[in-house]
C-alpha cells in the first residue's frame, strides 16, 4: 500500500495520473494546504520542501529493505514508481534512453513547471493591481516551453522514445490547464493533438477527478490567505 499525500493541482495529478495507470494500491491523504497542514512536522519528515505530492510506500521493491520508503518531489517519485512497477520508463541498462528521458524529466521540473506555477499564480491569485507584468512575463515563458513541447513532439508520438513514459505524464498537466492559465495551443497542433491523446486515458480522467470538487477555484488568493501566499523559511520553523 502506497500512502499519496495529494491535492487537486497539476503537481498532484502527475502522481495519481502514474498510480492509476499502474493500478497500485493506495491511500490518497487529501491536503488542506490552504490551512498550513504542509507545514506539520510528520509531513515536514515525508517531504521536507513543505510541498505536496509526495508518497510513503509500504511495501517497497527488493533492495530497499523493509522499512517504508517516502519520496517527494514529483519527478523523483514518478522515477521510484516506474522502477518499482518496471513500467512507463526505458530500462534502466539502456543508458542513452534512459539519459533522454532524465533530460525530459528535469525541463519540466526546471522550466515547464516553474513557469506555468508563477503564471498561475498571477493569473489566478495576484492581486489585481499588482499582477500585469508578472502575468506578461510568465505568458510569455509558458509560451516559449509550448514551443520547446511542440518542437520536441515533430515526427514523433510521445516526449521519450516510442511509447507514452512518465515524461509525458509529468508535462501534461500543466499543459491540460493552459486554457485556464491564458494561454492558447492555437499554435501547436502537436501539443494539442498530445494533449488530447493523454487527456482520453481513462486512467487519466480518473487521477483529474480526483477530489475535484476541492479545487482552489478563487477562495484562497493573495489577499485572503497569507498561509498559502505568504510563505518564507519562518513557515518551515512554525508549523
Amino acid at each position: 500500500m502506497i500512502d499519496f499525500y495529494y491535492s487537486p493541482t497539476p503537481n498532484g495529478w502527475k502522481i495519481a495520473i502514474m498510480l492509476e495507470e499502474c493500478g497500485l494500491p493506495y491511500t490518497t491523504h487529501l491536503m488542506r494546504l490552504g490551512a498550513g497542514e504542509q507545514f506539520r512536522p510528520e509531513f515536514l519528515a515525508i517531504s521536507p520542501n513543505a510541498k505536496m505530492p509526495a508518497i510513503v510506500d509500504h511495501a517497497p521493491p527488493a533492495g530497499w529493505g523493509a522499512d517504508p520508503v517516502p519520496v517527494f518531489e514529483s519527478a523523483a517519485i514518478l522515477l521510484y514508481l516506474a522502477d518499482k512497477t518496471g513500467r512507463f520508463a526505458p530500462d534502466p541498462a539502456d543508458l542513452r534512453a534512459r539519459k533522454e528521458l532524465n533530460e525530459w524529466l528535469f525541463w519540466q521540473t526546471g522550466n515547464q513547471g516553474p513557469m506555468g506555477g508563477q503564471l498561475s499564480h498571477f493569473r489566478n491569485y495576484a492581486p489585481e493591481d499588482d499582477k500585469a507584468y508578472g502575468f506578461k512575463r510568465y505568458l510569455g515563458e509558458y509560451d516559449r516551453n509550448l514551443g520547446v513541447l511542440e518542437n520536441r513532439l515533430a515526427g514523433r508520438d510521445w516526449m521519450v522514445g516510442d511509447a507514452y513514459s512518465i515524461a509525458d505524464m509529468l508535462a501534461f498537466p500543466w499543459v491540460f490547464i493552459a486554457k485556464p492559465l491564458g494561454a492558447s495551443l492555437d499554435d501547436f497542433p502537436k501539443v494539442a493533438d498530445w494533449r488530447a491523446r493523454i487527456k482520453a486515458r481513462p486512467a487519466v480522467q480518473r487521477a483529474v477527478d480526483l477530489y475535484k470538487d476541492n479545487q482552489n477555484r478563487g477562495q484562497h488568493r493573495v489577499e485572503t490567505n497569507k498561509v498559502l501566499f505568504g510563505q518564507s523559511a519562518a513557515s518551515l520553523r512554525n508549523g
